[in-house]
């Protein structure tokens, strides 16, 4: 009995050996990723990633709390801001609507979980890829959207860490549209503070997606993530996101009053937990914040990587009924394309002339997107385009030196332009206007552009769109042309991204023995001038939005 039991105690013994020799081969041929989870389990062996945090004032633009805010962390799903961000931009400039329809590919529907469940060879409207990125933050849809935009999920994520680069978002490198896990795909908790500051400020008319509470998709409804929207006051978005490797992170967006905050958690323990801290950050530091709006918006840098020197201005052939007056010297072709906008002249109401300008310019060429008709399984792909932009009212003729070899210019005028400058005479150049301008061409609302015009056009938006709307907003009235002048710069610097490529000009106007000089806006549609107008107001600026 006792040989037998020593037998059975060398046996297990022997095992055991053999056990730990195997466990100890396991530990050592573990990858890199396995060794960085193991660095940050905690002494109660549970996973608890690396925390960060920061709030800040969107008014100041001031840090109210910061706890490790530019350490590398992954944003899991909250890289789907930036998707939208991308999309958002397609949707204001006109290449895509809300109810344009996305291929699936094969790419996209085998995304894993959370996700739509989209099937591949189908379509996925524009604004289903939104609401399901909101909500369910699914990853298929954040698919499609880079390849409808793209060509190519890697493409696309190009696009995204460059866009990150021109917001100053520094330390954020993205590799995929959705946030599923990659060792390169990193970001900071400053970094999503600029972000969710950036896409509201950029994207008012569509920031209102990230509130929605819960989405029906195909008869199945899914809520919103986010679990502070409706319960804490003042919360109106934006985004939620998790990976074992990011933990539970949250970006939120509050408005008390005048006070606005962004705030950000990286590293939750859970769900909850992430939750909690946000209270307790929103709660500590709201009434920290500015009441007045005195931080620029944040703005893009130029992309140096595609940027393209201006052409010169296209000549406009004036025609008989055109009286031309005499005109200083021109400037060189490169002082004349480099020159900011002439000013505005008065009223001319014997004449019946708007008093505002659009210079004729040859823009750089942008890019559009080509939808594949519904159902198509064919990715939408950019061509190079010019946008022509001629606006009722004015349109100011610049003067400049002969080309070396001058295209041929006919002696008569076609039908259109000729019936638009049947009123013109000769005008002195407007007071303010740099040397070079020879006239102005009415020309009536609603008309198409003669064919000389055809490569004329106003100059490039920073956001790569011409404005074509037929609105203006009026953002004060002063005693003196300085003080309106100097409104109009406050208004561009706060305002830039709803703005975009609208013309700033100073009216002068007489009521009796008063003299007052408005500061306006110019080329915005409907929806743009009102959601500036409103962005205005909340920031204590007076605005009234006008039919032109």
């Amino acid at each position: 009995m006792d040989r037998s039991r020593g037998g059975l105690a060398r046996g297990l013994g022997s095992g055991f050996v053999a056990v730990a020799v195997v466990a100890a081969s396991v530990m050592v041929g573990s990858d890199d990723a396995q060794a960085r989870f193991r660095r940050h389990r905690n002494t109660g062996g549970g996973y608890q990633p690396a925390y960060a945090a920061i709030v800040v004032d969107a008014n100041s633009g001031q840090t109210l709390h910061a706890a490790s805010p530019d350490s590398p962390r992954h944003p899991a799903s909250l890289t789907k801001i930036m998707t939208l961000y991308l999309l958002f931009e397609q949707i204001e400039a006109g290449k895509l609507r809300l109810d344009s329809r996305l291929a699936v590919s094969a790419h996209a529907a085998v995304q894993a979980p959370t996700k739509l469940g989209l099937a591949a060879g189908g379509t996925l409207a524009v604004e289903d890829a939104i609401k399901g990125m909101v909500t369910k933050s699914a990853n298929d849809a954040a698919v499609v959207v880079a390849e409808a935009i793209g060509g190519s999920e890697e493409d696309f994520a190009r696009l995204m860490t460059r866009k990150a680069r021109a917001l100053g978002m520094s330390r954020t490198t993205y590799v995929n549209a959705s946030g599923l896990p990659d060792d390169e795909q990193i970001t900071s908790a400053r970094d999503q503070a600029i972000l969710g500051r950036a896409i509201q400020e950029r994207f008012p008319r569509y920031y209102g997606y990230f509130a929605t509470p819960s989405f029906t998709y195909r008869g199945v409804a899914m809520r919103n993530h986010n679990r502070l929207l409706g319960r804490v006051a003042g919360v109106d978005g934006i985004k939620t996101g998790y990976t074992r490797d990011s933990g539970f992170n949250l970006v939120s967006s509050v408005r008390r009053g005048n006070r606005h905050i962004v705030a950000v958690v990286l590293g939750g323990s859970s769900g909850g937990a992430r939750d909690a801290r946000m209270r307790e950050l929103i709660e500590a530091n709201i009434d920290e914040a500015a009441t007045r709006r005195t931080a620029a918006v944040v703005a893009e840098a130029p992309d140096q990587a595609r940027a393209r020197p201006r052409a010169e201005p296209t000549r406009v052939a004036a025609s008989a009924p055109l009286a031309i007056a005499p005109a200083p010297a021109p400037l060189p072709p490169a002082a004349s394309a480099a020159a900011p906008p002439a000013a505005s002249p008065p009223p001319a109401a014997d004449l019946d002339l708007q008093p505002r300008f659009a210079e004729a310019m040859m823009s750089s060429p942008s890019t559009a997107l080509t939808a594949p008709p519904p159902g198509s399984s064919e990715p939408i792909r950019p061509v190079p385009v010019r946008t022509i932009s001629v606006r009722a009212g004015a349109i100011q003729v610049a003067a400049i030196a002969p080309l070396a070899t001058p295209a041929p210019q006919p002696a008569v005028a076609p039908p259109q332009l000729a019936a638009a400058t049947s009123r013109a005479v000769a005008l002195p150049p407007p007071p303010g206007a740099r040397p070079g301008i020879l006239g102005v061409l009415p020309v009536r609302a609603g008309a198409a552009p003669p064919a000389e015009m055809a490569a004329a056009v106003t100059p490039p938006s920073p956001h790569g769109t011409a404005t074509h709307g037929d609105w203006m907003i009026q953002v004060g009235a002063f005693p003196d042309e300085d003080q309106a002048k100097e409104r109009l710069k406050t208004a561009q610097t706060m305002a830039r991204g709803l703005l975009g490529n609208a013309d700033p000009f100073t009216e002068r106007v007489v009521k009796g023995s008063r003299e007052l000089y408005r500061a306006r806006f110019v080329g915005l549609d409907r929806d743009g001038a009102e959601a500036a107008c409103h962005y205005f107001k909340k920031n204590e600026i007076a605005c009234l939005a006008l039919k032109n």
